[in-house]
């Protein structure tokens, strides 16, 4: 049964039937590009003009193209930006993770700045469905957020071993009790993940996109590779035992994959593993949004396909969007951070990362308020995290 003093106060009401179970141990997204049209050819001057056959407009060609040119020119026609985003935005998979939470969510303070959970899952089912209890394991919950000026974002991972009051299921038997939070994704899909993340945080979610790590794999190919420094020579536990020299490596999506899946090899453990993740969003959306991934049609929209087959959104959830909102969006306004804790912990033989109570209320009350800025202002010593 939950202690209310084990975490932060101003949290969702919960049920209060008592409920058994407990977490098992389990192993981003690029922004979309913009556009508009092209032109034809002119009528040789002396000679009459030749009857023009007529052709079928290549529109998702002529989306793309024009879709380039806005990215990188920075222009302001966003007719072209709505025709490929909702070619996009149709193709993605759209579930409702809000309808089923039950009990008071917090309220949405700022219009203009807003939350999205980012779950990155492994699934021992491929049937299994995001949006319900499931085999599905969360190995990345990241929470990001937007400012209302739009100019930055931040990402805070959640350490997936983070004690936590799991909130009762309303899909399977377990929930009501401290567990890992993981263990919400498990037990409730995202529904339960989102009122668990709400009640430990006290911040509104306003979107959520759940990416599956096999397609992510497909993700990183799609865009030939992204490079990454490996901290020191490692040998990976998982088949074919690939071995990973220190120094700067280009990786292929497995070996992706496979390298930020690592923990027991560091003795910083699963903190060095969520380091890794977040090295892999940077590197995708530098390699996303290079000129030489931009100005080659084939591989962008490849990458663009690839990546509405790897995730999951909310049904209000708009990629259109988020790609006229944030087309300016590059790594280097992206700050990354980790939930404020004390480090791991074991509680009744089990090991678990524990909440630092009093940084994590202040930091989630700047980021419930929009203030984060002037959080870190305030609080000089609460670093990003090393990827920066």
């Amino acid at each position: 049964m939950s202690n209310p003093n084990d975490r932060p106060s101003g949290r969702a009401s919960v049920p209060s039937t008592p409920s058994g179970g407990r977490s098992g141990s389990t192993g981003g997204r690029a922004r979309p590009p913009v556009n508009g049209g092209r032109g034809g050819g002119g009528t040789t001057y002396g000679q009459a003009p030749k009857p023009k056959k007529t052709i079928k407009p290549k529109w998702g060609r002529i989306a793309l193209v024009a879709a380039v040119a806005l990215l990188i020119f920075g222009g302001a026609v966003f007719g072209g930006i709505m025709l490929y985003s909702k070619n996009l935005d149709d193709k993605l998979t759209k579930v409702d993770p809000f309808s089923s939470i039950v009990g008071d969510r917090p309220l949405k303070t700022v219009d203009g700045a807003f939350n999205i959970l980012l779950v990155g899952s492994d699934s021992r089912d491929p049937d299994a469905k995001p949006d319900a209890a499931s085999q599905w394991r969360a190995d990345t919950i990241v929470i990001v957020h937007i400012p209302a000026d739009h100019q930055k974002a931040y990402l805070t991972s959640i350490p997936r071993d983070l004690r936590v009051h799991v909130p009762k299921s309303q899909t399977s038997p377990y929930g009501d009790t401290m567990a890992k939070i993981n263990a919400s994704f498990s037990w409730g899909g995202l529904p339960l993940a989102v009122q668990t993340v709400e009640e430990y945080t006290g911040v509104r979610i306003d979107h959520v996109v759940s990416i599956d790590f096999g397609g992510l794999k497909e993700v990183v190919d799609a865009l030939g590779g992204v490079d990454m420094k490996v901290d020191k020579t490692i040998k990976s536990i998982h088949k074919p035992f690939r071995t990973y020299e220190k120094g700067t490596r280009h990786f292929n999506g497995a070996e992706a994959l496979d390298y930020v899946r690592q923990r027991y090899q560091f003795a910083d453990g699963d903190f060095a593993r969520m380091k890794h993740q977040q090295m892999l969003l940077r590197a995708l959306m530098d390699k996303a949004a290079d000129s030489a991934t931009l100005t080659d049609i084939g591989k962008l929209n490849n990458f663009l396909q690839t990546l509405t087959k790897a995730v999951t959104v909310d049904k209000d959830f708009s990629l259109a969007d988020m790609v006229i909102q944030f087309r300016g969006l590059r790594s280097d306004k992206i700050t990354f951070l980790t939930s404020p804790n004390v480090g791991s912990q074991t509680i009744d033989g089990e090991s678990f990362v524990v909440g630092d109570k009093n940084k994590a209320l202040a930091f989630y009350d700047a980021m419930g308020k929009d203030q984060l800025d002037a959080y870190f202002a305030a609080h000089p010593t609460a670093t990003p995290s090393a990827t920066q």
